[in-house]
């Protein structure tokens, strides 16, 4: 939810990691350091960098990471794109821990991080129609792989997002507009 959020949002510039994963062992721990924890890259005998193979999925394999090509991180930085440049706009909370807030006319971000759902009715700034939630899926042709957000003339849609979902946030923007 971080990285989706310095994504939506205008201030700085974003930066996103891409990495690799390496085992850590926790009995191998001295006061509390883990002895793992100068491993580098996937590496070949000789020393050097193995190259990063993409799998048929996209994602990455021999122990790379690759967050950049989860579809959530993706679909987060062409949101930023399609958004670029359009102000801070109808801001939204909960005075706890569910916010939302869009980006002039052309995306709007909910996000869910209480221990309850969220289920409420915001003005998106965004044009009648029904959008495709970024997050949860994306947009294929006409169709949409995830939640379909629908946005009234008045430009207010309802989000419900569970606390136990595995992304509990919905981005949607112009350019997934179905």
């Amino acid at each position: 939810m971080a990285v989706a959020y310095m994504l939506a949002h205008p201030y700085g510039q974003a930066r996103i990691m891409s990495s690799y994963r390496w085992e850590q062992k926790e009995t191998l721990s001295v006061n509390g350091v883990d002895q793992n924890n100068w491993i580098g890259p996937p590496s070949n005998g000789d020393g050097s960098t193995k190259p990063v193979p993409i799998n048929a999925d996209q994602t990455c394999g021999d122990g790379w990471v690759c967050e950049h090509r989860w579809r959530q991180i993706k679909n987060m930085v062409i949101f930023r794109n399609v958004v670029n440049g359009q102000p801070h706009a109808n801001w939204w909370d909960n005075q706890g821990n569910q916010i939302a807030f869009g980006r002039g006319n052309r995306g709007f971000i909910v996000f869910n991080n209480d221990d309850w759902a969220l289920d409420v009715t915001l003005p998106t700034g965004l044009a009648a129609g029904t959008y495709c939630d970024v997050i949860s899926g994306q947009k294929d042709g006409t169709r949409c792989t995830g939640k379909q957000i629908q946005v009234g003339s008045d430009g207010r849609a309802r989000f419900t997002i569970s606390n136990t979902e595995e992304d509990p946030f919905i981005a949607i923007h112009a350019n997934s507009k179905l």
